[in-house]
């Protein structure tokens, strides 16, 4: 995606990044500490207003870390991003179409079967993906013991331990963000297996998918499953996106010629 297409995408949800700046999604359940996370990172360096057309908050700050310059986005907090509440549909667009360096996905460490179904649709969307497993002081508290390099392993993203309320594990979180930024990391998230009859579908709409070059705005695997769904709403938004930019209504051109 050229850089002039990428930020007009960008300010379409009110993001006016500075031209060296490296935009950071921050994403999760609500009351996981997700915003003691985007404080504790960005201090006094924050703007908060609403989404445009909306009215739920829009909180960005800034913070720098060995020179690298960063704006970070709060998200809504939401149980999903498959889109039934206004704020799921914010979170998934913003992922999807403000196309971020990197998002932070938190959970709560005290409850991480509940907070993975976040993680693992993000992951479905994007590869640069960070786990920040917070509150790692209740968890020890509540005597749960968790294994980070095991989940990270499974995962196949970094896993970042933080009790953000203490700073604890908030330098090792900019670290990797940084070099995530920097490439100087692979990310190999683990994706979903659904049923065989889903597979065999995906794999025949994957090629399509490609033939229309969609896959450099969009991971044409999770814009499989979407099709599959018959999301309406997301024909609607990705029709208004990638036409922003005079590309033509691509999106309705694939759905057609399904």
């Amino acid at each position: 995606m050229n850089v002039g297409h990428k930020k007009l995408l960008r300010e379409h949800f009110g993001i006016k990044a500075k031209s060296d700046q490296y935009i950071i999604a921050l994403a999760g359940n609500p009351n996981v500490g997700k915003s003691t996370v985007f404080n504790a990172l960005t201090g006094l360096r924050q703007h908060t207003g609403n989404w445009p057309g909306k009215t739920v908050d829009n909180a960005q700050g800034s913070f720098s870390y060995q020179n690298i310059d960063f704006l970070m986005v709060d998200l809504p907090g939401t149980y999903s991003i498959l889109t039934n509440t206004v704020e799921e549909e914010i979170a998934r667009d913003f992922i999807c179409f403000a196309i971020p360096d990197v998002t932070i996905v938190v959970l709560d460490a005290t409850s991480l079967e509940r907070n993975l179904n976040i993680a693992l649709q993000v992951m479905e969307i994007t590869p640069k993906v960070i786990v920040c497993v917070n509150l790692m002081d209740e968890a020890q508290k509540n005597r749960i013991v968790l294994d980070l390099p095991g989940l990270e392993k499974e995962l196949g993203v970094p896993v970042i331990g933080t009790s953000a309320r203490q700073g604890i594990g908030l330098d090792k979180l900019k670290e990797v963000l940084y070099l995530a930024v920097k490439e100087q990391m692979s990310f190999h998230p683990r994706q979903l297996q659904y049923s065989q009859e889903v597979e065999k579908a995906i794999e025949q709409l994957l090629p399509k998918i490609e033939q229309f070059g969609l896959s450099e705005y969009l991971n044409p695997r999770w814009l499989a499953l979407r099709l599959l769904d018959s999301d309406q709403m997301l024909t609607r938004k990705v029709c208004a996106y990638l036409s922003a930019n005079s590309e033509g209504d691509i999106y309705k051109e694939v759905s057609m010629a399904l």
